[in-house]
């Protein structure tokens, strides 16, 4: 009997053992476990007129770049700017070797002046043959006369008329040789005005008055005809190269107002408008091409090729129901947000609009505002998962 009561008792004991460990697995798994409430986060939905916007991101150019270059080879006998000077229109940057060009003028001058005086003689020898022409004219005309009245003979009249002839054959040759002493002027005026302006080409000038950005060649150097020596921008004239993804660049459109970020000023923005849509897009990182001007140019003056950060607001929407980005969830395929309706979750499919930089989105259909819908959640929910609102989600240590 006494052994029977032993074994009874330490049957007992490690039943309440038993039993005392299964309603700790059983706690554990409700508060801890799989089996547990998940923590969420939620937040009401609210009614608000979004804000949209763009974001992109730009390099900074120059609108109007001017390419300083030789129209013919030489070697580069002068320069005298650095990239970062400033110059004025008109202003004398540099300059090709002439060679013999100089000479070449010399001597085109000496000859174009030489047809001019060959000119002025042939137009004196047409004065001359004129002179003699209408002389014999007047010979003419005065022994016609006698002739009538039988004064002269016949065979003395037509000398006279003979004499006409000749001396205006003389006046017509005297003519053509004028105009082509005229030809021969022009020809060689036309050839000095060529060299002049060779000789001016090989002077480099500025068009106008901007900043020296580029020098890519020193004394000495040999340049091809059309290779750019120096690079001039106008400070006033720089605007951004952005470029926004495809998907996003719904809206943008010329005058919208901007705000960019520049790296060397740090966060803070500089007001700018969107100038035009490129018409050709990048097919290659499917992003629109945009150009943007500064409404007042920055100072100083940011780097050509400096990385911009571009926001373009849109115009506002409609007052209407508005929900974080991160309480999006897709679920069977239809994007929405999982509801908090008396304790119990629902998911609910959303239409869903435009959205703004601070992560809101704008909803147009499936919510009217002043739901509550989960944000944040420890791990993925299904309809039949059981939550628990907290403040905020606590980062699991490993």
């Amino acid at each position: 009997m006494r052994i029977w009561l032993r074994e009874r008792r330490s049957v007992l004991l490690i039943g309440a053992v038993v039993l005392a460990t299964l309603v700790l697995f059983a706690w554990v798994a409700l508060r801890s476990g799989p089996l547990a409430p998940v923590s969420v986060t939620t937040a009401n939905v609210e009614l608000r007129a979004l804000q949209p916007s763009r974001f992109g991101i730009g390099l900074v150019e120059a609108r109007y770049a001017h390419r300083i270059g030789a129209l013919a080879p030489g070697r580069l006998a002068r320069i005298e700017v650095q990239p970062g000077d400033r110059v004025e229109a008109g202003q004398v940057l540099g300059e090709i070797d002439p060679i013999d060009l100089d000479d070449r003028v010399q001597a085109q001058t000496a000859a174009a002046a030489r047809a001019a005086a060959t000119a002025r003689a042939a137009a004196a020898q047409v004065g001359e043959a004129a002179a003699r022409r209408e002389l014999a004219r007047q010979q003419v005309q005065r022994y016609e006369e006698l002739r009538a009245r039988r004064l002269v003979s016949a065979e003395v009249a037509d000398t006279r008329g003979g004499e006409l002839a000749a001396t205006t054959a003389g006046w017509s040759a005297a003519v053509a040789a004028a105009e082509a002493a005229a030809r021969e002027q022009e020809r060689l005026t036309a050839e000095l005005a060529a060299l002049r302006a060779m000789r001016g080409t090989l002077r480099l000038v500025a068009p106008v008055a901007g900043l020296v950005t580029r020098r890519e060649a020193d004394i000495g150097n040999t340049v091809v005809a059309g290779q750019t020596v120096v690079e001039i921008v106008e400070p006033d004239q720089v605007w951004v190269h952005a470029r926004f993804d495809q998907q996003r660049a719904a809206g943008l459109r010329a005058g919208l107002d901007a705000q960019v970020v520049l790296r060397s000023l740090g966060a803070r923005p500089i007001a700018a408008q969107v100038v035009r849509i490129e018409p050709v897009a990048d097919a290659v990182t499917e992003e629109v091409l945009v150009k943007l001007a500064f409404k007042t140019t920055p100072q100083p003056l940011p780097p050509l090729g400096e990385l911009a950060e571009v926001t373009v607001a849109l115009a506002p929407a409609v007052l209407g129901p508005v929900v974080a980005n991160a309480s999006l969830q897709r679920v069977d395929g239809r994007l929405g947000v999982w509801l908090v309706e008396d304790g119990r979750l629902r998911h609910q499919p959303l239409t869903l609009g435009d959205s703004d930089l601070e992560g809101r989105v704008q909803v147009r259909g499936g919510l009217r505002g002043g739901e509550t819908v989960v944000v944040h959640s420890q791990r993925a929910l299904g309809a039949g998962s059981r939550i628990r609102v907290v403040e905020r989600l606590v980062a699991a240590t490993p």
